[in-house]
């Protein structure tokens, strides 16, 4: 009769066997009309925005690190070995976001506010979320597909996931009008 450890080693190893499928589910869903790659900006020490902060100006800013404009650059040659056709890439107008969405080199990039951070200011958080919907409806009616490239506190108010720097969350717009969350691709 297996022991207890026995049978937690195979669970254990039941559960990686299955990691690299669904690592692979996560890219084909990304690859999936209508699914939309909602980012969390890369690595960028620290958290929220320094005293005397200015949105234009990213001198004022908690910005990316080297290794987060590595990590930009790692995860836009992921998006492209693994065959996802991105159309636009939409930014937050934080910098360390539209760096991010520059250096990933998989789209046109284009300003959104209703992805900038509402860290400071959550009040604007229902207003951003109605506009972020209106605007991935007109994505999808086009027939196109978006990288999202935001912020932490934005992704876990859509979607209850704590991204990690660097993941994306794959999103969907339910028939009711939610997003729902298609997969996740995580940083390696």
């Amino acid at each position: 009769m297996p022991t207890i450890f026995n049978r937690l080693v195979l669970c254990a190893l039941f559960v990686l066997a299955a990691l690299p499928a669904f690592a692979q589910d996560s890219w084909l869903q990304a690859r999936a009309p209508g699914t939309h790659l909602l980012m969390r900006h890369a690595l960028a020490p620290g958290t929220g925005d320094p005293a005397g902060f200015a949105l234009g100006d990213c001198a004022t800013q908690r910005n990316l690190s080297e290794a987060g404009r590595r990590q930009a650059r790692q995860i836009g040659e992921r998006l492209r070995s693994n065959g996802v056709a991105v159309d636009v890439v939409l930014t937050s107008r934080w910098c360390r976001s539209s760096e991010t969405a520059e250096l990933l080199g998989v789209g046109p990039v284009t300003s959104e506010p209703a992805i900038d951070t509402f860290f400071q200011n959550r009040q604007t958080a229902p207003d951003q979320t109605a506009a972020l919907k209106a605007r991935l409806t007109g994505l999808d009616a086009a027939g196109r597909k978006a990288v999202l490239v935001t912020h932490q506190v934005n992704i876990t108010a859509l979607t209850d996931i704590f991204p990690a720097s660097g993941e994306i969350v794959l999103i969907r717009l339910d028939p009711d009008g939610g997003i729902g969350v298609a997969g996740r691709i995580r940083p390696e």
